[in-house]
């Protein structure tokens, strides 16, 4: 039996870091759509249907731009969101929360939706980063095929590059598709990560973190 096959439909992730094929970083954005485009026409078809539909003869043209330019834009690193740190002026020396920041990804075992919130949160020190920016690493490691472990890493760990600090704090709460919509099509349950470093391990932190989040499952989708 194969790995793959032993893996089945449990949660599974191999590392921190996206696997990436270093070969497809050489091909242009039009030469990605171009092939997916083709590829995902024959999907269509094996599936029976008829691409001389006028509704359908678009759709691997659209899938394929939708994939590159938006749904898997994290994948390309010119798409990584500059940076701009401003002096700490006013000696802040409290916690920043940003909460509720939309999560829109995709589970890479399946490719259907990953739909949820994270909440961010670091010590200033002295630095600070602007807040859309913070926003804007969380949509970036979005736009990846994911494991929401992974995910919440990767966001705490670009945010502790980024600000040269080890007091970053990230939970996510997101509802899994391939748990909604197939297997065992449980539409109620919701998954949390969290990952704390530096001060946010330490319980006064930590618990001030989460009296600010108040966490709350029970979000629409």
């Amino acid at each position: 039996m194969s790995k793959f096959e032993e893996l089945g439909d449990d949660h599974w992730m191999s590392n921190q870091e996206t696997p990436i094929n270093d070969k497809a970083i050489l091909l242009s954005e039009s030469e990605k759509i171009t092939k997916i485009e083709h590829h995902f026409q024959k999907i269509m078809e094996i599936m029976g249907l008829d691409l001389h539909d006028a509704s359908l003869k678009g759709t691997p043209n659209r899938v394929a731009k939708m994939y590159i330019n938006e749904f898997f834009s994290g994948l390309d690193s010119k798409n990584l969101p500059k940076m701009s740190l401003f002096p700490n002026n006013y000696q802040y020396d409290g916690m920043l929360v940003e909460k509720d920041i939309e999560v829109y990804s995709t589970c890479e075992h399946h490719f259907v939706p990953i739909i949820g919130k994270a909440h961010v949160a670091y010590v200033a020190g002295d630095n600070i980063i602007g807040l859309s920016k913070i926003n804007r690493i969380v949509q970036f490691y979005s736009k990846r095929p994911q494991v929401q472990e992974r995910l919440t890493i990767q966001i705490l760990n670009k945010l502790k590059e980024v600000l040269k600090t080890e007091n970053v704090a990230c939970i996510i709460e997101a509802k899994h598709l391939c748990v909604n919509m197939r297997g065992v099509r449980d539409t109620k349950s919701a998954t949390i990560t969290a990952k704390y470093s530096g001060d946010f391990n330490n319980d006064s932190f930590k618990q001030e973190f989460l009296s600010h989040v108040s966490l709350e499952s029970n979000f629409d989708i």
